[in-house]
């Protein structure tokens, strides 16, 4: 006989779940029967409203293998009015009045308003992810749901205030944590920690700077506090824009669904090379040259060349209206280009207000006579021909990258604004051997075009947006700090990285100097040390190599309950063991990734196509029946793969130019695994590993 639904949770739950289901099928269909032929006053208006609804109908798509709720929450008593009041204190949340809440991606309600679903950053959903034994805050039971596909197969439940009751790790969340991943990252809302929660609901006035070894989540919370800010703080956000900055195409394009399936569609993403295309790239520097390039002097080099494009009045100049001849001194001049100069302004703006400020001498003239100019009188004496001859002597039109060409490729040029600033030998390291004729001939490299958007921000003022993530941040030069900071200077910033993972040979050396070089010293820094992601036997291996690379840093420490598959295998010459290890692990659920030195990888490309093995490159999307990613060492950082190969680590430090570098690029390599790791080596161990 079977259970009567009222009387079997699972089923009521699974009937809620319909029930929501259909709720949220609704809420779309009411937005794709709106009308709106009658409420636009133009073409304009209507195209940005038909937007507006397009990205809403989107935005409430029913994702049939992504669950719509994940969590409930029944409280000891109806959660208070101000609980349920926006972080802006902009709305009030129908779902106060409500005692048993259901927690999950997005808000969703019934025909009559009343909420089926709780949107997972309103704050009466907070508890679900900081509430414990010590603190319930109010909760009495939180309960987890297990899926299968977006099937509901399980409920686990947790009793907040009964004493008899012991707190034990939910094994719901261990095995959502550990479920084997096919295809982009996924979102964490079901899975967000306490100290993760904290950082995710920081305010947006402050910037937030985090710190987090392998597998500690940063990623997702950078990601996870984007759609916070943007559900708190809509309509500010709406104004200013929001992006996320990653370090390549490939973790951009692994990210790439994250926000969608929250629900968030208007968040730009961009690598800094992107923010910079001023000019083509199409060269590359050595690390020394790109090492002094990316160093912030170059910053106070830039300025000083654009600068001695000023010169200062000889003569003056003679502004003829009708029959009377005006005569503005060239001490006067003088005394007016001082000033604009002393006032610290974008050389573009400084040069469009010395027409207005020699025009304005001119109507002081006009006055004492007797006359009476209005402002149109003092626009027409800035366009006078002579005032424009006297300018264009003064203040002359600065092409940012010509600029840069110069610095680059004339010596003296060069030496003489670098003076005080760069040595001898670091002058010589960024001069072309062969200097280009012109822009477009040039072969620049990316760190010549952070130089050219520097100069840009010198000349013309960059536009703010209101929230910026910048994640890897642990790679950039203090030029790209700059760059970044540009482009958030009246917003702010969420900066994502590991000091330890730190690969390029002007890696970041600490965030406090970091933040100074983007502008915002006053970030908080925060550490994440809970690894939730490496397997504890997995990450105790790679953390030998700290003291060697980050001696400062706190080891991860995982709260895995599973130690992982890990295993170091001495391989044959070739390949064979290699290709033998990746048929292994293919028989097990999940993605695998195939990680060699770059050197390496096309020995292992012939390889694998010789075996018959089919296998994707990074930032190509694992499928079912592919789901090997053969990965550069040099593109590795920011993926995951529920199991690894790793070829060689020797060959990964010797690939690099530098062994502590070398070592970095390493530790990255070996912390990609999710579940399981082998290391395959013919060549020694570095002696790090010991």
């Amino acid at each position: 006989m079977s259970t009567p639904v009222h009387d079997d949770p699972l089923a009521r739950e699974r009937a809620h779940l319909a029930a929501s289901r259909a709720a949220l099928r609704a809420m779309r269909e009411d937005v794709e029967s709106l009308d709106i032929t009658d409420v636009t006053a133009n073409w304009v208006n209507a195209a940005a409203l038909e937007h507006q609804i397009e990205l809403r109908i989107k935005a409430l798509a029913d994702l049939s293998d992504t669950p719509l709720f994940f969590g409930r929450l029944d409280h000891l008593h109806a959660p208070g009015a101000e609980r349920a009041e926006g972080a802006d204190g902009e709305r009030p949340h129908p779902e106060a009045a409500y005692q048993s809440l259901h927690i999950g991606r997005r808000h969703v309600h019934d025909t009559d308003g009343d909420p089926m679903v709780i949107d997972w950053r309103a704050p009466v959903a907070q508890p679900f992810y900081r509430a414990s034994k010590k603190d319930p805050m109010d909760i009495a039971l939180r309960r987890r749901f297990g899926y299968t596909g977006g099937d509901l197969t399980a409920y686990e439940d947790e009793h907040l205030t009964d004493p008899a009751e012991a707190a034990t790790t939910s094994k719901l969340l261990q095995q959502e944590i550990e479920r084997p991943r096919v295809g982009p990252m996924r979102d964490i809302v079901a899975t967000i920690q306490p100290e993760q929660d904290e950082i995710v609901r920081a305010g947006l006035a402050g910037s937030v700077c985090v710190q987090g070894g392998p597998g500690t989540g940063k990623t997702a919370v950078g990601l996870h506090r984007v759609a916070y800010l943007l559900y708190a703080h809509r309509e500010r956000l709406a104004r200013t824009g929001t992006l996320v900055i990653g370090p390549n195409r490939s973790f951009l394009h692994y990210i790439e669904q994250v926000l969608p399936a929250l629900g968030e569609l208007t968040v730009h993403q961009s690598t800094v090379d992107d923010l910079v295309a001023h000019v083509e790239v199409r060269g590359a520097d050595d690390a020394a040259a790109a090492t002094v390039k990316g160093d912030a002097r170059m910053a106070e080099v830039l300025r000083r060349a654009l600068y001695s494009h000023v010169a200062m009045p000889t003569e003056g100049i003679v502004v003829v209206r009708g029959s009377r001849r005006r005569r503005v001194a060239a001490y006067e001049l003088e005394e007016i280009v001082r000033e604009l100069l002393a006032r610290d302004i974008r050389y573009g703006a400084a040069r469009e207000a010395l027409p207005q400020r020699i025009a304005h001498a001119v109507l002081v003239q006009m006055e004492r006579a007797g006359e009476a100019p209005d402002d149109r009188v003092q626009n027409a004496v800035a366009r006078n021909a002579a005032v424009k001859a006297a300018v264009k002597a003064i203040w002359p039109q600065v092409d940012p990258a010509k600029l840069v060409l110069r610095l680059l490729s004339d010596a003296a040029f060069l030496a003489e604004h670098a003076e005080g600033v760069l040595t001898e030998d670091e002058q010589k390291a960024v001069l072309w051997v062969r200097p280009a004729r012109s822009v477009r001939s040039a072969r620049w490299s990316s760190a010549d075009a952070v130089l050219i958007d520097e100069a840009t921000d010198l000349i013309e003022r960059t536009h703010s947006l209101g929230h910026v993530v910048l994640d890897e941040a642990q790679d950039l030069s203090p030029m790209q700090y700059r760059a970044v900071g540009r482009r958030c200077t009246t917003g702010s910033a969420t900066v994502l990285g590991d000091l330890a993972q730190g690969t390029t040979p002007w890696a970041t050396r600490s965030w406090e100097e970091a933040l100074e070089h983007l502008g915002k010293g006053e970030a908080v820094i925060e550490e994440l040390t809970a690894g939730f992601r490496v397997p504890t036997d997995v990450i105790a291996y790679a953390s030998r190599l700290l003291p060697h690379i980050a001696p400062g840093l706190t080891p991860v420490a995982s709260i895995r309950e599973n130690p992982g598959f890990f295993e170091i295998r001495t391989a044959d010459a070739g390949t064979d063991d290699v290709v033998a290890a990746c048929r292994e692990l293919l028989e097990r659920e999940g993605s695998v990734g195939l990680i060699a030195a770059d050197a390496r990888v096309p020995e292992l490309t012939e390889a694998l196509g010789a075996a018959g093995i089919g296998f994707i490159g990074p930032g190509e999307e694992t499928t079912l029946a592919t789901r090997l990613t053969l990965v550069p060492a040099s593109l590795a950082k920011g993926l995951e793969y529920d199991y690894v190969v790793l070829d060689e680590p020797q060959a990964v430090v010797d690939g690099e130019p530098d062994e502590r570098t070398g070592l970095r690029r390493l530790y990255v390599c070996l912390t990609r695994a999710v579940s399981g790791l082998i290391v395959t080596h013919g060549t020694d161990l570095p002696p790090q590993l010991a």
